[in-house]
C-alpha cells in the first residue's frame, strides 16, 4: 500500500519524484541539521491518485493525522489551540520549480478563538490579528476560488480610513475590524461561514493545492515549459514561524551567488516585519543582506554560515527562503537558483576554479540555449525608441535599416553599402539574394518554421515573422501599422529575440561572445575593459574547448557559398554537412535554368546544361578552397524544377496582357506552355529530387562533372579537396543505383581527362519513410546517409511545413496534442523511430557506414543529444548554429542520454 505522508526527516534531495523538489529539498536541510521547522510531506503518489479519481485517497486522512500529531507532541502545541496554538503552511512543490502557478496557504489553524490566544502568546495583538486576515485573504482566493481583488479592494478602503500608506500602519482595531470584513466577504460570495475548525482548514487547503496542478495556468505553464502532466505535485505542510512578529522578525531571500552575473557574494533581499509574500508582491521597499547584517547581526552570521553550507553541499549556486521570528533564524526553502545565460557559464567555471566541481559537470551546467542567447547581436541599452508592433520572434539578434518591399531592391541598396530591412508579406526562394542583402527580415505571415524563418536562422539573420498588424501596400511601396504609414527607405528596427518592431534608429553592438568566436579570445579580450566581460568570454572559451574534447559527435555546417563556409570554419566547424545546390541556381542563373526548360531538340538541351557547367564548378572550387582538409557534401538538385521557373499564374497574365496589345513575346509563349506542361499540384511530393535527376536528361551528370572538375583544379592547386556526392529523396535503392553507376562513370571520365584518380563517396539524403525502413537494401549502394529530417518530419506526418503552423499548430499546443513543433525538435517516438531503424539496419549492412543529420534538427539542443544517443557521426547545422551544437554535442557525451523512441 502506498505511503502518501513522510516526515521531512525521512527524506532526501534525491527523491524530487517523489517529495516534489521544495519537500526533498526541505528533507535535505533537515538531514543537514540546519534551523527548518518542523512538518510533512504529502507526495506526489497522492496528487496523481486524485487527479485520477478526483477524491483524496482515503488512507491519506489517516496518515496526515498521525503526522500532525507527531509534529504537535515535537512541538509541544497543537493545531488551532486556543492558549498556544500551532499554526501551518499549506504550499505546493512539485519535481520542477512552476513559480506562481500553484497555491499556497499560510497560518492553517487561526479561528475566532485561537486567534486571541496567539495575541497571548506572541504579546502582539496587531500580530495576531493581521495574521488571521492573512489567512481569510489566501483561503478566499486559493480554497474558496473568489476573486482576490474583493479582499484587495476592503485591505485598501481599511488603510484609506487609517490614513495609511502600509499594511504595517493599521493597528489592530483596524485589522480585527478586516477580519470581519473579509468573513462577511466570503458569507457573502460563498453563502458560508469561514470554517472555523482547524482540521476542516487543513483539510481544505491540502485539497486545493492538489487541484492546484489541474488549473488552466498550471497546464499552460507545463505545456510552454513541457512539463509531463502526470508529474502531480507534493504538499509540504510545514509549522509556521512568523516574519510578522514586529521589528526583530523579517522575511527574505538570498542567493549564494549574483544569479544575473554570477559574480560570488551574498545577494537577497529582507523586508522587517513581513510574511513571504509581502516581499514576492513588492509592497514595500526591501533591505538588503548588508542591511540585515546591520539590523541583526547574529542572525546574519547564522544565515551566512547557512548560506556557504548549503553552496557546498548543492555545489552550485542556491536561492535560499528564511524567516527572523524574533532574533531566530529559518529556513523555509532552497533550490538550485536559475540564473542569467551569462552567469551561468561564469559559475560553472568559477566552481571547477573553486574545486567543487569537475569540467564534465561545469559542462553540464550550461545548455546551448543560453549559449544562443549570449551570440544574438544586442541593442544598445537605453534606448527610447518607439515600439509599432511585436509579433514572432523568429530568428535572433537586433537589426536596424532602411526599409525595402522586394528582394531586387535589397541587392540593389545592399550593394550601394545602405543596411536594408526586407519587409515581405511572406518569403520564397526567390527572395533569398534579397535576405542575404539584408540585415534582417520582417514578414507579415508565417511562424517559427516558415521559409523567412527557417532561412534566415540558417543565415543567422535577424527575423521577425506573423506581423499581421504590418499590411503591406507594394502599389504606393509602404506598409501602415499601429496608425503609422511607414516608407519604403524609412528606418526601422527589429529584435528577433522579442519580436519588437521599432521606428527610427535604435543603436546595435555585437555581442562580445559573438566577437570572441569570430576573431578569437585574444581579440574579444582586448575589445574591452569590463572584467565581467572578459570574464564571461573566457568562461565560454574554457567550456566550448572542453565540449570539442568531450564530445563524440562532429560538427559541420550547412552552406551553399564560400562566405558560408569560411564564417562556418571560423566558427568551428568540421566540414560541410550539406551545400544546397539549388541556391546556386538563383538570380541571374535562371535564366539558363529556363533554357534546359524550353530546349526545343537535344542539342539545344545540351547547350544549356553546358553553359551551366562552368558556373557550378566555380561554385564548387570555391567552396573546396574554404573547406580545403575537410569533408564537403554537396547534395544534388532537391527541388521540383518549377520553383526556378516564374509563377503560373504572373506569367499567363503576362501573356494574356500582351496579346491584347498585339505585343506576343513567342520566348514567354513557349516558356508559359513548359510551365504550364510541369505544372504539379503537389511539387514537393512530385517530381523533385532523384526523380528530377532521373526523368531530366544530364541535369545531375552535369553537376556531378562539376564536382568532379572541382576537385580536379583544387589538387592541381596543391589543395587537399574532399567532396562528397549526396543523391536527395531515394526511396527506392534502385534510383540511388543508377544515379551511382552514373557518377562512377562520370568520376573515370573526368579522372583520366586530369591524369588523377577521382573516388568521390557517393551517399544519399534519407529523407522519406520507405528510405528509412528499407535501409539495409540501401546501404548496399549508398557510402553514407544524411537524415533531411525537415523533409522526413514533413512525410512522416503529413505536413506541411510551410502551411501547418500559421494554420493549426498553436490550437495544437493550446489542446496538447503537440507540446513543441516537430519541425524544431526531433520527434523521437515518430520521426526518431525511422532514424533508429535506419541506423541500425544500414550498419548491419555496411557496419563503416557514415550517419550524419542535416536538417534543421541539426543545430537543436535536444535534438543533438538525441542523435548522439543512435549513434549518429556527426551533426550539420547552419553555420550560426555551430557553436550550439559543439556544446550541446559535448553535453551529450558527459550526460548520457537515452535514446527513448518506443
Amino acid at each position: 500500500m502506498a505511503t502518501y505522508v513522510k516526515d521531512f526527516s525521512e527524506g532526501d534531495k534525491d527523491q524530487k519524484d517523489l517529495l516534489g523538489g521544495k519537500g526533498a529539498n526541505l528533507a535535505e536541510m533537515t538531514r543537514l541539521g540546519l534551523p527548518v521547522p518542523p512538518g510533512f510531506t504529502i507526495t506526489t503518489e497522492a496528487c496523481r491518485e486524485f487527479l485520477r479519481t478526483g477524491e483524496v485517497p482515503a488512507e491519506l486522512r489517516v496518515e496526515v493525522t498521525m503526522a500532525l500529531r507527531r509534529l504537535e507532541d515535537a512541538l509541544g502545541r497543537q493545531l488551532g489551540d486556543f492558549h498556544e496554538p500551532l499554526l501551518v503552511s499549506v504550499r505546493s512543490g512539485a519535481k520542477f520549480s512552476m513559480p506562481g502557478m500553484m497555491e499556497t496557504v499560510l497560518n492553517v489553524g487561526l479561528n475566532d478563538a485561537s486567534v486571541q490566544g496567539l495575541a497571548e502568546y506572541s504579546g502582539d495583538e496587531r500580530f495576531a490579528w493581521d495574521s488571521y486576515r492573512r489567512l481569510i485573504q489566501m483561503f478566499g482566493r486559493t480554497v474558496l476560488d473568489l476573486d482576490g481583488e474583493l479582499f484587495s479592494q476592503a485591505l485598501d478602503d481599511a488603510k484609506a480610513a487609517r490614513g495609511a500608506t502600509s499594511d504595517v500602519d493599521l493597528t489592530a482595531e483596524d485589522l480585527r475590524g478586516l477580519v470581519e470584513t473579509f468573513k462577511d466577504i466570503v458569507r457573502r460570495e460563498t453563502g458560508r461561514d469561514f470554517p472555523q475548525h482547524p482540521r476542516e482548514q487543513l483539510d481544505m487547503a491540502i485539497v486545493a493545492v492538489l487541484a492546484s496542478w489541474g488549473t488552466e495556468r498550471a497546464r499552460l505553464y507545463r505545456r510552454k515549459e513541457r512539463i509531463p502532466d502526470d508529474l502531480g505535485t507534493a504538499v509540504n505542510v510545514c509549522s509556521m514561524v512568523f516574519g510578522n512578529l514586529g521589528p526583530t522578525s523579517g522575511t527574505g531571500v538570498a542567493f549564494t551567488r549574483d544569479p544575473a552575473t554570477g559574480k560570488s557574494g551574498d545577494y537577497g533581499d529582507y523586508l522587517v516585519n513581513a510574511q513571504g509574500e509581502d516581499v514576492v508582491a513588492g509592497i514595500r521597499n526591501t533591505a538588503t543582506l548588508a542591511d540585515l547584517e546591520q539590523i541583526d547581526p547574529t542572525a546574519y552570521a547564522e544565515l551566512r554560515q547557512a548560506m556557504r553550507r548549503l553552496e557546498t553541499h548543492y555545489r552550485d549556486l542556491c536561492d535560499i527562503e528564511f524567516t527572523i521570528e524574533r532574533g531566530k533564524l529559518w529556513m523555509l526553502q532552497t533550490r538550485v537558483g536559475k540564473r542569467t545565460a551569462a552567469a551561468a557559464f561564469r559559475i560553472a567555471t568559477h566552481l571547477v576554479d573553486e574545486n567543487l566541481i569537475t569540467m564534465d559537470e561545469a559542462l553540464s551546467r550550461v545548455t546551448g540555449a543560453q549559449l544562443s542567447q549570449l551570440l544574438f547581436p544586442q541593442f544598445a541599452a537605453g534606448s527610447d525608441a518607439t515600439l509599432l508592433t511585436t509579433a514572432m520572434a523568429a530568428s535572433p539578434g537586433a537589426a536596424v535599416g532602411r526599409v525595402v518591399l522586394d528582394s531586387a531592391t535589397a541587392v540593389e541598396r545592399a550593394a550601394q553599402g545602405e543596411d536594408v530591412i526586407l519587409v515581405r508579406r511572406e518569403t520564397n526562394p526567390d527572395d533569398l539574394g534579397g535576405m542575404i542583402a539584408a540585415v534582417g527580415v520582417l514578414t507579415a505571415r508565417g511562424g517559427k518554421t516558415s521559409h523567412a524563418a527557417v532561412v534566415a536562422r540558417g543565415m543567422g539573420r535577424t527575423a521577425v515573422v506573423g506581423a499581421e498588424a504590418v499590411v503591406i501596400d507594394l502599389t504606393s511601396r509602404s506598409f501602415t501599422v499601429a496608425g503609422r504609414t511607414v516608407r519604403e527607405g524609412d528606418l526601422i528596427a527589429i529584435d528577433g529575440s522579442t519580436g519588437e518592431v521599432f521606428w527610427g534608429d535604435v543603436d546595435v553592438v555585437p555581442s562580445p561572445v559573438t566577437r570572441y568566436l569570430e576573431d578569437g579570445l585574444d581579440a574579444a579580450l582586448a575589445a574591452t575593459d569590463d572584467e565581467e566581460v572578459r570574464d564571461l568570454v573566457r568562461s565560454v572559451d574554457r567550456i566550448l574547448r572542453h565540449a570539442d574534447a568531450t564530445r563524440r559527435l562532429r560538427v559541420l555546417a550547412n552552406a551553399d557559398t564560400p562566405e558560408d563556409a569560411a564564417r562556418a570554419r571560423r566558427l568551428g566547424a568540421q566540414g560541410i554537412g550539406l551545400c544546397r545546390t539549388e541556391h546556386m541556381f538563383l538570380g541571374e542563373r535562371r535564366e539558363h535554368i529556363e533554357h534546359v526548360v524550353l530546349a526545343e531538340d537535344d542539342a539545344a538541351h545540351l547547350a544549356a546544361l553546358d553553359a551551366l557547367l562552368p558556373l557550378q564548378r566555380e561554385d564548387f572550387v570555391g567552396l573546396l578552397r574554404e573547406m580545403d582538409g575537410l569533408p564537403t557534401t554537396i547534395r544534388l538538385l532537391d527541388p521540383p524544377l518549377h520553383e526556378f521557373l516564374p509563377d503560373l499564374t504572373e506569367l499567363s497574365v503576362k501573356v494574356a496582357l500582351a496579346e491584347e496589345r498585339g505585343e506576343v513575346d513567342e520566348g514567354d509563349v513557349r516558356l508559359l506552355a513548359a510551365v504550364r506542361r510541369m505544372h504539379e499540384a503537389n511539387p514537393m511530393l512530385g517530381l523533385r529530387g532523384v526523380r528530377l535527376g532521373l526523368v531530366v536528361p544530364g541535369l545531375f551528370a552535369l553537376q556531378i562533372r562539376a564536382v568532379c572538375e572541382a576537385v580536379a583544379i583544387r589538387r592541381a592547386e596543391g589543395g587537399d579537396p574532399h567532396a562528397e556526392i549526396m543523391v536527395p529523396l531515394v526511396g527506392s535503392v534502385q534510383e540511388l543505383r543508377l544515379v551511382r553507376e552514373e557518377a562512377l562513370r562520370i568520376m573515370s571520365e573526368v579522372g583520366a581527362e586530369h591524369g588523377i584518380e577521382i573516388d568521390l563517396p557517393v551517399g544519399v539524403m534519407i529523407e522519406l519513410p520507405r528510405a528509412a525502413l528499407t535501409a539495409d537494401r540501401i546501404a548496399a549502394q549508398a557510402q553514407f546517409f544524411s537524415f533531411g529530417t525537415n523533409d522526413l518530419t514533413q512525410t512522416t506526418w503529413g505536413f506541411s511545413r510551410d502551411d501547418v503552423e500559421g494554420a493549426f499548430f498553436a490550437q495544437y499546443t493550446a489542446n496538447g496534442v503537440l507540446t513543441v513543433s516537430p519541425f524544431e525538435t526531433i520527434d523521437a517516438k515518430g520521426v526518431g523511430r525511422l532514424v533508429q531503424i535506419a541506423v541500425e539496419e544500414g550498419r548491419a549492412t555496411r557496419p563503416d557506414l557514415v550517419i550524419g543529420v542535416c536538417g534543421e534538427h541539426g543545430g537543436d539542443p535536444e535534438s543533438i543529444r538525441f542523435f548522439d544517443a543512435v549513434g549518429l557521426d556527426y551533426v550539420s547545422c547552419s553555420p550560426f548554429r555551430v557553436p550550439v551544437a559543439r556544446l550541446e554535442a559535448g553535453r551529450a557525451a558527459v550526460t548520457g542520454v537515452d535514446a527513448d523512441t518506443r
